[in-house]
Protein backbone atom coordinates (compact mmCIF):
# COMPACT_ATOMS: atom_id res chain seq x y z
CA UNK A 1 0.00 0.00 0.00
CA UNK A 2 1.36 3.38 -1.00
CA UNK A 3 3.23 5.38 1.64
CA UNK A 4 3.01 2.69 4.31
CA UNK A 5 5.29 -0.09 5.45
CA UNK A 6 3.82 -3.37 4.26
CA UNK A 7 4.26 -4.71 7.76
CA UNK A 8 1.07 -6.71 7.64
CA UNK A 9 2.18 -8.53 4.52
CA UNK A 10 4.36 -10.86 6.53
CA UNK A 11 7.98 -11.22 7.51
CA UNK A 12 9.13 -11.76 3.93
CA UNK A 13 8.06 -8.25 2.98
CA UNK A 14 9.69 -6.78 6.09
CA UNK A 15 12.93 -8.48 5.13
CA UNK A 16 12.69 -6.89 1.69
CA UNK A 17 12.47 -3.45 3.29
CA UNK A 18 15.66 -3.97 5.24
CA UNK A 19 17.72 -5.70 2.53
CA UNK A 20 20.83 -3.81 1.43
CA UNK A 21 21.81 -3.11 -2.15
CA UNK A 22 25.39 -2.34 -3.08
CA UNK A 23 24.75 0.44 -5.56
CA UNK A 24 27.47 1.88 -7.81
CA UNK A 25 29.55 4.56 -6.18
CA UNK A 26 29.53 8.06 -7.63
CA UNK A 27 33.02 9.61 -7.98
CA UNK A 28 33.82 11.80 -5.02
CA UNK A 29 35.35 15.27 -4.99
CA UNK A 30 39.04 15.17 -3.93
CA UNK A 31 39.44 15.83 -0.21
CA UNK A 32 41.76 18.82 -0.59
CA UNK A 33 39.54 20.40 -3.24
CA UNK A 34 36.59 20.38 -0.84
CA UNK A 35 38.14 23.55 0.59
CA UNK A 36 37.63 25.40 -2.67
CA UNK A 37 34.49 23.70 -3.98
CA UNK A 38 31.85 26.12 -5.23
CA UNK A 39 28.47 25.14 -3.85
CA UNK A 40 25.54 25.03 -6.21
CA UNK A 41 23.04 27.54 -4.87
CA UNK A 42 20.03 26.20 -6.77
CA UNK A 43 18.53 23.22 -4.96
CA UNK A 44 15.08 23.53 -6.49
CA UNK A 45 13.77 25.08 -3.30
CA UNK A 46 11.81 28.32 -3.30
CA UNK A 47 14.09 31.34 -3.11
CA UNK A 48 12.08 32.85 -0.27
CA UNK A 49 13.64 30.28 2.07
CA UNK A 50 16.62 32.53 2.70
CA UNK A 51 17.20 31.76 6.39
CA UNK A 52 20.28 29.51 6.73
CA UNK A 53 20.36 29.06 2.95
CA UNK A 54 24.14 28.67 2.79
CA UNK A 55 24.22 26.40 5.83
CA UNK A 56 21.53 24.25 4.24
CA UNK A 57 23.46 23.89 0.99
CA UNK A 58 26.74 23.14 2.76
CA UNK A 59 25.12 20.56 5.04
CA UNK A 60 23.53 18.76 2.08
CA UNK A 61 26.87 18.76 0.27
CA UNK A 62 28.68 17.39 3.33
CA UNK A 63 26.18 14.59 3.94
CA UNK A 64 26.19 13.60 0.27
CA UNK A 65 29.99 13.39 0.21
CA UNK A 66 30.20 11.48 3.48
CA UNK A 67 27.54 9.04 2.26
CA UNK A 68 29.60 8.37 -0.86
CA UNK A 69 32.67 7.69 1.28
CA UNK A 70 30.68 5.21 3.39
CA UNK A 71 29.33 3.39 0.35
CA UNK A 72 32.75 3.23 -1.27
CA UNK A 73 34.38 1.92 1.90
CA UNK A 74 31.69 -0.74 2.26
CA UNK A 75 32.29 -1.96 -1.27
CA UNK A 76 36.07 -1.85 -1.06
CA UNK A 77 36.43 -3.74 2.21
CA UNK A 78 36.32 -7.51 1.90
CA UNK A 79 36.62 -7.82 5.66
CA UNK A 80 35.39 -4.70 7.40
CA UNK A 81 37.95 -3.30 9.82
CA UNK A 82 36.46 -2.54 13.23
CA UNK A 83 37.46 -1.43 16.68
CA UNK A 84 35.36 -1.72 19.81
CA UNK A 85 34.16 1.29 21.76
CA UNK A 86 33.48 1.20 25.48
CA UNK A 87 29.78 0.97 24.65
CA UNK A 88 30.58 -2.12 22.52
CA UNK A 89 29.44 -0.59 19.24
CA UNK A 90 31.88 -0.98 16.34
CA UNK A 91 33.89 1.85 14.91
CA UNK A 92 34.78 1.50 11.25
CA UNK A 93 37.20 3.08 8.88
CA UNK A 94 34.18 4.70 7.26
CA UNK A 95 33.27 6.39 10.57
CA UNK A 96 36.60 8.18 10.66
CA UNK A 97 36.66 8.91 6.94
CA UNK A 98 33.13 10.32 6.86
CA UNK A 99 33.77 12.57 9.86
CA UNK A 100 36.98 13.85 8.27
CA UNK A 101 35.19 14.73 5.02
CA UNK A 102 32.27 16.50 6.74
CA UNK A 103 34.52 18.46 9.07
CA UNK A 104 36.75 19.54 6.17
CA UNK A 105 33.71 20.99 4.41
CA UNK A 106 32.42 22.73 7.53
CA UNK A 107 35.84 24.20 8.26
CA UNK A 108 36.07 25.60 4.75
CA UNK A 109 32.71 27.37 4.85
CA UNK A 110 32.22 28.07 8.57
CA UNK A 111 35.68 28.14 10.16
CA UNK A 112 34.41 29.65 13.42
CA UNK A 113 31.71 27.02 14.00
CA UNK A 114 32.68 24.26 16.44
CA UNK A 115 31.49 20.69 15.95
CA UNK A 116 30.14 18.12 18.41
CA UNK A 117 31.16 14.83 16.80
CA UNK A 118 30.99 11.23 17.89
CA UNK A 119 34.55 10.20 17.04
CA UNK A 120 38.00 11.44 18.05
CA UNK A 121 41.33 10.41 16.62
CA UNK A 122 42.87 8.76 19.68
CA UNK A 123 42.59 5.29 18.13
CA UNK A 124 44.50 6.56 15.09
CA UNK A 125 47.37 8.23 16.93
CA UNK A 126 50.95 7.05 17.46
CA UNK A 127 52.45 3.70 16.68
CA UNK A 128 49.50 1.84 18.20
CA UNK A 129 47.15 3.48 15.71
CA UNK A 130 49.46 3.35 12.71
CA UNK A 131 47.82 0.42 10.91
CA UNK A 132 44.30 1.81 11.30
CA UNK A 133 45.49 5.33 10.48
CA UNK A 134 47.09 4.10 7.27
CA UNK A 135 43.91 2.20 6.40
CA UNK A 136 41.78 5.33 6.91
CA UNK A 137 44.22 7.48 4.94
CA UNK A 138 44.45 4.97 2.10
CA UNK A 139 40.70 4.52 1.80
CA UNK A 140 39.82 8.21 2.07
CA UNK A 141 42.50 9.07 -0.49
CA UNK A 142 41.31 6.31 -2.82
CA UNK A 143 37.68 7.26 -2.41
CA UNK A 144 38.28 10.96 -3.02
CA UNK A 145 40.81 10.43 -5.81
CA UNK A 146 43.30 12.68 -4.03
CA UNK A 147 47.02 12.75 -4.74
CA UNK A 148 48.19 13.90 -1.31
CA UNK A 149 51.14 12.20 0.32
CA UNK A 150 50.37 9.74 3.09
CA UNK A 151 51.76 12.08 5.77
CA UNK A 152 49.86 15.10 4.45
CA UNK A 153 46.61 13.18 4.18
CA UNK A 154 47.03 11.68 7.65
CA UNK A 155 47.60 15.12 9.16
CA UNK A 156 44.52 16.62 7.49
CA UNK A 157 42.34 13.65 8.38
CA UNK A 158 43.38 13.58 12.05
CA UNK A 159 42.92 17.34 12.36
CA UNK A 160 39.49 17.16 10.76
CA UNK A 161 38.34 14.31 12.99
CA UNK A 162 39.43 16.16 16.13
CA UNK A 163 37.42 19.25 15.17
CA UNK A 164 34.44 17.32 16.54
CA UNK A 165 35.33 17.54 20.22
CA UNK A 166 33.32 20.64 21.17
CA UNK A 167 31.37 20.33 24.43
CA UNK A 168 28.13 21.90 23.18
CA UNK A 169 25.96 24.12 25.36
CA UNK A 170 23.19 26.75 25.40
CA UNK A 171 24.92 29.69 23.68
CA UNK A 172 26.07 30.40 20.16
CA UNK A 173 26.01 28.01 17.23
CA UNK A 174 27.61 24.64 16.70
CA UNK A 175 27.16 21.61 14.50
CA UNK A 176 26.59 18.07 15.67
CA UNK A 177 27.61 15.11 13.54
CA UNK A 178 27.16 11.37 13.55
CA UNK A 179 29.27 10.16 10.60
CA UNK A 180 27.66 6.72 10.65
CA UNK A 181 24.57 6.46 12.81
CA UNK A 182 23.78 2.76 13.03
CA UNK A 183 27.27 1.34 12.61
CA UNK A 184 26.07 -2.23 13.07
CA UNK A 185 23.50 -1.69 10.34
CA UNK A 186 26.29 -0.40 8.12
CA UNK A 187 28.38 -3.50 8.79
CA UNK A 188 25.41 -5.74 8.00
CA UNK A 189 24.73 -3.86 4.77
CA UNK A 190 21.40 -2.65 6.14
CA UNK A 191 20.18 0.72 7.40
CA UNK A 192 22.57 3.45 8.52
CA UNK A 193 22.57 7.22 8.23
CA UNK A 194 24.91 10.19 8.01
CA UNK A 195 23.45 12.86 10.27
CA UNK A 196 24.38 16.54 10.53
CA UNK A 197 22.56 19.28 12.44
CA UNK A 198 23.09 22.93 13.32
CA UNK A 199 22.21 24.01 16.86
CA UNK A 200 21.81 27.72 17.66
CA UNK A 201 21.39 28.84 21.28
CA UNK A 202 20.41 25.34 22.33
CA UNK A 203 17.77 24.83 19.61
CA UNK A 204 18.10 22.70 16.48
CA UNK A 205 17.64 24.99 13.46
CA UNK A 206 18.83 22.73 10.63
CA UNK A 207 19.02 18.98 10.16
CA UNK A 208 20.12 16.70 7.34
CA UNK A 209 19.86 12.90 7.32
CA UNK A 210 21.34 10.82 4.52
CA UNK A 211 20.08 7.22 4.32
CA UNK A 212 22.03 5.41 1.56
CA UNK A 213 20.18 2.10 1.85
CA UNK A 214 16.64 3.36 2.48
CA UNK A 215 14.25 2.89 -0.48
CA UNK A 216 13.25 6.22 -2.00
CA UNK A 217 9.67 4.93 -2.11
CA UNK A 218 8.79 2.41 0.60
CA UNK A 219 5.90 1.09 -1.50
CA UNK A 220 8.64 -0.12 -3.88
CA UNK A 221 11.14 -1.83 -1.56
CA UNK A 222 13.09 -3.25 -4.49
CA UNK A 223 13.26 0.12 -6.21
CA UNK A 224 15.84 2.88 -6.09
CA UNK A 225 17.65 3.37 -2.80
CA UNK A 226 19.25 6.42 -1.28
CA UNK A 227 17.30 9.19 0.47
CA UNK A 228 18.34 12.57 1.84
CA UNK A 229 16.02 14.53 4.11
CA UNK A 230 16.56 18.13 5.15
CA UNK A 231 14.69 20.58 7.35
CA UNK A 232 15.25 24.18 8.43
CA UNK A 233 13.27 25.64 11.31
CA UNK A 234 10.03 27.13 10.02
CA UNK A 235 10.54 25.96 6.43
CA UNK A 236 9.13 22.42 6.38
CA UNK A 237 10.87 19.11 5.71
CA UNK A 238 11.97 17.89 2.29
CA UNK A 239 13.10 14.66 0.68
CA UNK A 240 15.36 14.20 -2.33
CA UNK A 241 17.36 11.39 -3.84
CA UNK A 242 20.77 10.92 -2.24
CA UNK A 243 22.87 11.99 -5.19
CA UNK A 244 25.75 14.29 -6.06
CA UNK A 245 23.52 15.82 -8.74
CA UNK A 246 22.53 19.23 -7.40
CA UNK A 247 19.57 19.39 -9.80
CA UNK A 248 17.71 16.67 -7.91
CA UNK A 249 14.17 17.80 -7.13
CA UNK A 250 13.10 18.12 -3.51
CA UNK A 251 9.66 17.00 -2.36
CA UNK A 252 7.86 18.37 0.68
CA UNK A 253 7.15 15.55 3.14
CA UNK A 254 4.60 15.22 5.92
CA UNK A 255 3.86 12.74 8.67
CA UNK A 256 1.02 10.25 8.36
CA UNK A 257 -2.59 11.37 8.77
CA UNK A 258 -3.60 8.14 10.54
CA UNK A 259 -5.82 8.93 13.54
CA UNK A 260 -6.55 5.47 14.95
CA UNK A 261 -3.56 3.98 16.73
CA UNK A 262 -4.75 0.50 15.77
CA UNK A 263 -3.86 1.39 12.18
CA UNK A 264 -0.37 2.58 13.09
CA UNK A 265 3.02 1.08 12.34
CA UNK A 266 5.84 1.59 14.81
CA UNK A 267 9.60 1.50 14.43
CA UNK A 268 12.18 0.47 16.97
CA UNK A 269 15.89 -0.24 17.11
CA UNK A 270 17.30 -3.54 15.92
CA UNK A 271 19.55 -3.85 18.96
CA UNK A 272 17.84 -4.76 22.24
CA UNK A 273 20.46 -2.77 24.17
CA UNK A 274 19.24 0.41 22.46
CA UNK A 275 15.54 0.12 23.27
CA UNK A 276 13.33 -1.98 25.55
CA UNK A 277 11.63 -4.29 23.04
CA UNK A 278 9.45 -5.92 25.69
CA UNK A 279 7.96 -2.63 26.89
CA UNK A 280 7.60 -1.47 23.29
CA UNK A 281 5.51 -4.56 22.54
CA UNK A 282 3.30 -3.91 25.58
CA UNK A 283 2.76 -0.31 24.49
CA UNK A 284 1.85 -1.45 20.99
CA UNK A 285 -0.74 -3.89 22.37
CA UNK A 286 -2.25 -1.17 24.55
CA UNK A 287 -2.57 1.03 21.46
CA UNK A 288 -4.26 -1.79 19.56
CA UNK A 289 -1.39 -2.19 17.11
CA UNK A 290 -1.35 -5.67 15.58
CA UNK A 291 1.21 -5.19 12.82
CA UNK A 292 4.73 -6.32 13.63
CA UNK A 293 7.23 -3.62 14.47
CA UNK A 294 9.72 -2.51 11.86
CA UNK A 295 13.21 -2.76 13.29
CA UNK A 296 15.98 -0.75 11.72
CA UNK A 297 19.14 0.98 12.82
CA UNK A 298 19.88 4.71 12.89
CA UNK A 299 17.89 7.89 12.33
CA UNK A 300 16.31 6.22 9.31
CA UNK A 301 13.50 5.58 11.81
CA UNK A 302 12.94 9.33 12.10
CA UNK A 303 12.99 9.57 8.31
CA UNK A 304 10.37 6.84 8.04
CA UNK A 305 8.00 8.59 10.45
CA UNK A 306 8.62 11.98 8.84
CA UNK A 307 7.42 10.86 5.41
CA UNK A 308 4.52 8.76 6.67
CA UNK A 309 5.91 5.25 6.21
CA UNK A 310 5.30 4.67 9.92
CA UNK A 311 3.50 6.60 12.64
CA UNK A 312 5.55 5.91 15.78
CA UNK A 313 9.20 5.57 16.78
CA UNK A 314 9.80 4.24 20.29
CA UNK A 315 13.17 4.28 22.04
CA UNK A 316 12.58 3.38 25.67
CA UNK A 317 15.62 3.40 27.98
CA UNK A 318 17.01 -0.01 28.85
CA UNK A 319 18.76 1.20 32.00
CA UNK A 320 18.48 4.05 34.49
CA UNK A 321 22.00 5.22 33.76
CA UNK A 322 21.93 5.38 29.96
CA UNK A 323 21.91 8.90 28.51
CA UNK A 324 21.18 9.65 24.86
CA UNK A 325 23.72 11.58 22.77
CA UNK A 326 22.65 14.72 20.92
CA UNK A 327 24.09 13.55 17.58
CA UNK A 328 21.79 10.53 17.64
CA UNK A 329 18.65 12.69 17.63
CA UNK A 330 19.24 16.32 16.60
CA UNK A 331 18.70 15.89 12.86
CA UNK A 332 15.74 13.55 13.21
CA UNK A 333 14.14 15.80 15.81
CA UNK A 334 13.84 18.84 13.54
CA UNK A 335 12.87 16.79 10.49
CA UNK A 336 9.94 15.26 12.40
CA UNK A 337 8.84 18.66 13.75
CA UNK A 338 9.02 20.32 10.34
CA UNK A 339 7.10 17.40 8.82
CA UNK A 340 4.24 18.04 11.25
CA UNK A 341 5.07 15.47 13.90
CA UNK A 342 6.16 15.65 17.52
CA UNK A 343 9.21 14.41 19.41
CA UNK A 344 9.73 14.16 23.17
CA UNK A 345 11.10 11.92 25.87
CA UNK A 346 8.91 9.22 27.43
CA UNK A 347 7.25 11.73 29.79
CA UNK A 348 6.33 14.11 26.97
CA UNK A 349 9.11 16.66 27.63
CA UNK A 350 10.77 18.16 24.53
CA UNK A 351 14.33 17.02 23.92
CA UNK A 352 16.79 19.52 25.41
CA UNK A 353 19.83 20.07 23.17
CA UNK A 354 21.19 22.97 25.25
CA UNK A 355 22.95 21.03 28.00
CA UNK A 356 25.99 19.70 26.17
CA UNK A 357 26.88 16.51 24.33
CA UNK A 358 24.06 14.48 25.88
CA UNK A 359 20.30 14.67 26.45
CA UNK A 360 20.82 14.39 30.20
CA UNK A 361 17.51 16.13 30.99
CA UNK A 362 15.53 13.49 29.09
CA UNK A 363 14.78 9.78 29.37
CA UNK A 364 14.11 7.86 26.20
CA UNK A 365 12.75 9.21 22.93
CA UNK A 366 9.31 9.12 21.32
CA UNK A 367 8.45 10.41 17.85
CA UNK A 368 4.98 10.20 16.34
CA UNK A 369 2.55 11.87 14.02
CA UNK A 370 0.80 14.72 15.80
CA UNK A 371 -2.68 13.19 15.63
CA UNK A 372 -1.77 10.20 17.78
CA UNK A 373 1.15 11.57 19.81
CA UNK A 374 -0.76 12.19 23.06
CA UNK A 375 -2.25 8.68 22.92
CA UNK A 376 1.23 7.22 22.54
CA UNK A 377 2.58 9.13 25.55
CA UNK A 378 -0.43 8.01 27.62
CA UNK A 379 0.16 4.38 26.66
CA UNK A 380 3.83 4.67 27.59
CA UNK A 381 3.01 6.07 31.02
CA UNK A 382 0.42 3.36 31.65
CA UNK A 383 2.82 0.61 30.61
CA UNK A 384 5.73 1.92 32.67
CA UNK A 385 3.50 2.33 35.73
CA UNK A 386 2.47 -1.34 35.46
CA UNK A 387 6.09 -2.42 35.01
CA UNK A 388 7.07 -0.58 38.17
Amino acid sequence: MSGKFAANAGSATLCLLMRAVRSPVTPVTPLRSLYSRQLTSARNVSTHLAYLAKERAVAIEAVERASQVCQAVFQRLITVETLTKKDKSPVTVADFGAQAVVNHILERHFPDDPVVGEEDSKDLQGEAGRVLREKVTELVNATTGDAMSSDEASYLILRAIDRGQYAGGPRGRHWTLDPIDGTKGFLRGEQFAVCLALIIDGQVHLGVVGCPNLPYDMSKPDGERGVLMVAVKGQGAFQRKLSADSSEQETLIHVSSVQNTSDAVFCESVEAQHSDHSSNANIARLLGITKPSVRMDSQCKYASVARGDAEIYLRLPVSETYVEKIWDHASGNIIIHEAGGRVSDISGKPLDFSIGRTLSANKGVVAASAKIFDKVISAIQTTLAKDN
